[in-house]
Order: structure tokens, then sequence, then C-alpha cells
């Protein structure tokens, strides 16, 4: 992609200046200057970067784009279904379908202005220097000998492939041809997905007995932050002789006590999860982030806290993504639509037993829950099926997050009618979808995206609570 301006600009004044001191000639500032600031490129485009964002055409610049005819085929056996890559498959076909311009296969057509040109390369493409190296006619081989037909067609401007498939690079890159990830939508900084809440040491013991005994908080300002705190930021405070757990408050502008509250039975373990339990049960967040490793309890403390706060919402819904085993659809699976999901949605069920198990089996609160999951106020289902729907008043819980891409977690936000809560858990480390890593996933983009909004909230889960050997394992293996 292009270099910024200010870059370009720098990089100009550097060269003039060589100039002026008689270092060099004014064809080499010319040529040099040409280069500094990026000389348009060529992109081919694979599958699966298409499938991940509809959208893409529109975030190459100024470069042209190659679309080899075998994507398009590719992309014919994706068109039917109802998970996000089936959408994807389908609005890239519309978006394509209204280019009308004749030139599209020849002269290529133009995407819009500051944009590139947009090539549909037609035919069988030959490469010998694929061929020797890959024999098999497969659709990634294809692709590959069109970035070497369009590399050697075009010598004076660099062909690049553009695919989220790791091996597919490792062979492009294996025969000399440049390739890259789609990384427009790839989070830099992951650290904070690595540690624990902030702890603030050498603070004023008189302000942590004033936080204890005031209810509103006490005003940011009478603290010495070195840190920007983001909206809802959660941290321990630390004296010499005290400590309390606290949070911003960004609609207040207060650092307030975090209590250990409990939930439906479910009482947190560690400061993490009454961090959790604080921004989920607050009703002015309406969009909270939990990531954490297995057996952080993400999920458990999420439906907990929807569940105590049952008489404010109309419906507690929990879904996650099915993750195709093998490549299959779950078409493949005998029974009807429940009996299918039934299997990808049975984690969901073991966190609603954990909370069962918390009351005697005779109990009322074990009987509230299940005449809630008879009459439709408490739901688990698969993602897939609440696409299109309207989510008011709902307190909506969406496992496995990591597993999603930035769009599919836009499409399922925006879903969210008056009085819903939405709430996003995941692992950023244990990603099923083959195109998704911990940088791309819609988790991490969410979180990176949402940070300094009032409405939002992210806690991540360190310690894990499930037992002493799964701790050890998820550390140490």
């Amino acid at each position: 992609m292009s270099r910024k301006d200010n870059a370009n600009l720098k990089q100009c004044q550097i060269l003039a200046d060589f100039f002026a001191a008689g270092c060099m000639h004014a064809w080499s500032i010319n040529l040099l200057i040409l280069t500094s600031m990026g000389a348009k490129k060529n992109f081919v485009i694979d599958t699966n970067v298409i499938l991940h964002d509809y959208s893409c055409l529109k975030n190459f610049q100024e470069n042209d784009i190659y679309l080899p005819i075998v994507v398009l085929e590719e992309l014919d056996k994706f068109k039917k279904g109802n998970e996000q890559i089936n959408f994807n498959a389908r609005e890239f076909v519309r978006e394509l379908d209204a280019i009308t311009d004749d030139n599209l296969f020849t002269k290529g057509a133009p995407l819009g202005e500051g944009l590139g040109r947009l090539f549909v390369v037609a035919g069988s493409i030959d490469s010998p220097l694929v061929r020797e190296s890959f024999p098999e006619r497969l659709p990634d081989h294809r692709i590959l000998a069109v970035v070497d037909w369009l590399a050697k067609k075009k010598p004076d401007m660099k062909t690049i492939l553009v695919t989220k498939d790791v091996n597919l690079r490792m062979k492009a890159r294996s025969i000399g041809l440049l390739c890259e990830d789609y990384i427009t939508d790839k989070v830099i900084n992951v650290d904070i997905f690595e540690k624990s809440n902030e702890v603030f040491e050498g603070i004023d013991p008189a302000l942590i007995d004033r936080i204890y005994s005031s209810k509103e908080g006490l005003d940011v300002k009478e603290f010495d932050f070195k840190d920007i705190l983001h909206p809802n930021d959660c941290f321990i405070l630390k004296s010499d002789r005290s400590s309390v757990l606290a949070r911003y408050n960004p609609f207040t502008h207060a650092v307030c006590r975090v209590h250990k509250s409990k939930n439906y039975g479910i009482e947190p373990r560690n400061a993490e999860q009454s961090f959790a339990f604080e921004v989920l049960n607050d009703p002015d967040i309406k969009l909270v982030g939990l990531t954490g490793k297995a057996g952080t309890g993400k999920t458990l403390l999420a439906l907990a806290a929807a569940l105590s706060q049952l008489s404010d919402y109309k419906q507690i819904l929990l879904a996650r993504p099915i993750v195709a085993l093998s490549n299959k659809d779950i078409g493949f699976l005998p029974g009807d639509a429940t009996e299918k999901v039934a299997p990808y949605m049975q984690p969901l069920f073991d966190n609603l037993n954990v909370i069962k198990r918390q009351f005697s089996a005779s109990s009322s609160e074990v009987k509230r829950l299940e005449d809630m999951q008879k009459s439709g106020q408490l739901v688990i289902e698969a993602l897939a099926f609440i696409r299109g729907r309207s989510l008011s008043e709902t307190y909506c819980i969406i496992d496995e997050a990591q597993n999603l891409t930035p769009h599919e977690i836009k499409t399922i936000i925006t879903r969210a009618g008056e009085g819903t809560k939405m709430v996003f858990t995941g692992d950023i480390q244990q990603i099923d979808q083959p195109y998704l890593d911990s940088q791309s996933n819609g988790l991490v983009y969410m979180i990176d995206r949402m940070r300094d909004q009032n409405l939002f909230a992210h806690v991540n889960l360190v310690k894990g609570e499930r037992s002493q050997l799964s701790e050890l394992a998820s550390t140490l293996m």
C-alpha cells in the first residue's frame, strides 16, 4: 500500500537537499522521488480474502486488482448457505455484477475515485515456473500461475498475491513470487490480551479509605494516573497498608469501588472475575468483551450475570458460531436442525448445568431456569439462526467470538435493538477458523475499535478457575 504523505514529503525534502548540495543529478532525484512515494502495484486476490471481507476491493487504494477466473469458480461453491462466508460470497458477486464496464476482461473496470482498476483474468494461464514446482492443476496453483504471468507481463510494476492462506503464501515465496496477508482489519497491539488488569501502587491510603466509604466514588482528577484511562477500565489501587478493586466510570468521571457481588449462585474467585461481574451488571454498559484462556469462567460469568438481571430483560440469548468439521457443513449431520446443532451447543448447556448445581434439584431457582427454557425466555442456539432478527430487550451472549470475522461481529452488533446488552466472549489463542488469527479475528477487532467508547467495557481474565489440572495444562501445554 502507499506510504503516508508526511513520510513522502520528508523523503522528498532529503533528496532535494542532496540535489542542492550538488550530490545528485536532477534525473536521479526524480527517479528516487517516484520510488520513495510508492509506485503503483498489481494485486492478485485469493478467494479467502473475499470470503473474509466482501468489500475488500475498496481497500487497495490506487493500485490495480486482478481476479483470476478460478476465484469466481470457487466463490460459486460458497453462494448457498446461511453462514457469513456464504453471505460474503453472494454480496461480492452482486457487487461484481454491478460493474457493467465492457473492459473488465481487457483494460480493466474503474473502481471509483482514488481507486485503481479491476481486471478479471479469464482463460487458462500456463506458467512453466508454477507447473514445474506444482504440477497438479489445483485452484491455488492456477492462482499462482496468474501471479507469475502478470509479474512477467508487467515487469516494471510489483505484482503481489494477497491471501489469508499461510500455505499458499509459502508456496508463492518458494518460487520467488511476492505475497502478503490481507491486513486491512488487523489489530497491531494485542498485548492487552496477555496481561491482567492494571495495578496502581503508591496510592494515598486516605483516598482508598474514601473510596470504601463513598457510594458515588471519587472524582478521577483526585488521582495522579500516569497511564491514560479508557472508559470502564478496571484496576487495583494499592497503598502501603490497603488496596481496593476499582473502576473508572466514564458517565460520572469517578473512580468507584468494585464490589465482589454474587450472581445466581456464582461467586467471583479472583479480582478479574469481580471486574467481569462489575461491567456485566452495569445497565449503562451495552457492549462487553470478555477474553481469556480456557477455564477462566468467561461464559459462566456472563450467563450468571444475565440470569441475575432477568427482570430487566425479556429474553436471554446464548449463541455460538458453528465451525464445520473437515470442511463439511452441518447439513451432513443426521437429524433435524435442532439435533444437528446440539453437539456444538453442548458447552453452553454445560455452563447452565454448573449454575443449576449451585442449588438443590427441587429449588425454585432450578425450576425457574427450566420454565425459562420451556417458555423461550432463555434460548441457546446457533449463531446463524439470529441473522436478520432484531434483538430488543435481550441479554445476548456470543460465545467463541474469536472465530468470527470483523464483519460478522459488526453484523451481530447491528442486530441490537432498544434495551439490549451484548456480551462477546472468547480466547484469541484458540481460533478454529483457518483464515483468522490473533490479530485479525472479529473479537480483537471489536475491542480495539470500541475501547474509547463509554458504552463498552473489556475485561481480560488470566487466572484459570476450572481446576488445578486445567490451569496447569492451559499454562504449560
